[in-house]
């Protein structure tokens, strides 16, 4: 696996000192997302274990949306390939409009491709693992 990220270098701003362990997990997880793959909150939050499921991590990543930061959060879609987290992006297209710079087609919200383009955790970091990510 890739060295671990220093957020201070993605996010524009500073975030508080307070952000739970377990969204710096995500941040962190979220910013290995290759450009052109997506993945989804699911598989984010199996691979970290978190109890509160995918929707830890779209708390996680709405809260992040409120902050400048060069986080590939637009790579994340829910189980079906859908951009349900679209309208956290300051405008409903917005999100498609980065997905497009990634080449990824996107179609009525959808992913197009979506199980090819799929990047799940679980198989793409497990052949690179040297140091495991932290895990909550």
């Amino acid at each position: 696996m890739m060295p671990a990220t220093d957020l201070s270098e993605l996010l524009s701003v500073p975030m508080p000192e307070s952000i739970p362990e377990t969204w710096k997990a995500i941040y962190e997880l979220v910013s290995l997302v290759p450009n052109g793959r997506v993945t989804t909150y699911g598989l984010i939050a199996r691979y970290l274990k978190l109890s509160g499921g995918a929707r830890t991590v779209g708390w996680a990543l709405n809260m992040l949306n409120k902050h400048p930061h060069d986080l590939p959060a637009h790579r994340v879609v829910n189980r079906l390939g859908l951009l349900t987290g679209k309208n956290h992006f300051g405008s409903p297209d917005r999100m498609q409009l980065m997905l497009a710079s990634d080449g990824v087609e996107v179609v009525d919200d959808a992913v197009v491709e979506f199980k090819t383009l799929l990047w799940d955790p679980e198989l793409e970091l497990k052949s690179h693992s040297t140091e495991p990510i932290h895990r909550s």
